[in-house]
């Protein structure tokens, strides 16, 4: 089992994050995927125990999971994990995510739950309304928090990433479950627990959430629109 944690300047978080990690998963291997950054995320996740891959400039989120998925499969790791790295998500939650992987090819974290005391108000939580029911729809069944990085993949999702994930904006949340949609992957959710952000939080004024409702929709059309072969380059 592979944690993979996309990384851009979190020295100041990382090492406790994957201290937690490994007391949960003592066993399971931990790579941090250093996103160009320029503080010192990247010895710090080495000092703390963690595989490193540094990155030579920022690419964002889903170019770094592309690289993770890529490096799971050369290791032939069988599951992997995706966490961030900032401390959002909580590693107790591990074993939920892991457990899905028995009956689904991707178990996606939803914080909207009986359970949660995460909100979400205003545009914003529309436009994640309005993406939930696209996507569970083209799932037939339920994906209430489309936007969550806090998922796993088993290894069908790992062989399919590995060669065709997105880079562009939200490609490494609605974009993936896209295709994995079109792929025919089975996908699932369980009920975590996620918390604010402390630094770099979203506005919420109005021209951000007409942006956020726009490019989220445009990444979805997108990826919809792509011909679920076009990265492998067989010509069919």
């Amino acid at each position: 089992m592979l944690i993979a944690i996309p990384a851009w300047n979190e020295a100041g978080a990382i090492g406790e994050v994957i201290g937690k990690v490994r007391q949960h998963l003592p066993a399971a291997g931990i790579l941090v995927v250093n996103d160009g950054s320029t503080d010192r995320t990247a010895l710090v996740a080495a000092q703390a125990g963690a595989t490193v891959v540094s990155l030579p400039f920022n690419v964002g989120v889903g170019g770094a999971m592309r690289t993770a998925f890529l490096y799971a499969q050369r290791e032939g790791y069988q599951g992997l994990v995706q966490v961030d790295a900032d401390g959002q998500h909580d590693p107790a939650d591990l074993d939920k995510l892991l457990q899905g992987l028995a009956t689904a090819d991707i178990v996606v974290g939803t914080r909207f739950h009986p359970d949660s005391m995460y909100f979400v108000g205003g545009p914003r939580r529309w436009a994640m309304v309005l993406l939930s029911h696209a996507l569970s729809r083209m799932n037939h069944a339920t994906i209430s928090d489309p936007t969550s990085g806090f998922r796993s993949a088993g290894p069908r999702a790992i062989e399919l990433f590995a060669v065709n994930y997105p880079a562009e904006y939200l490609g490494d949340t609605v974009g993936s479950l896209s295709i994995a949609i079109r792929h025919g992957l089975t996908i699932h959710e369980a009920p975590v627990t996620m918390y604010y952000r402390a630094i770099g939080r979203p506005s919420k004024n109005a021209l951000w959430s007409a942006l956020y409702l726009g490019r989220a929709g445009l990444a979805l059309v997108a990826t919809v629109l792509k011909r679920p072969n076009q990265s492998r380059g067989d010509g069919a």
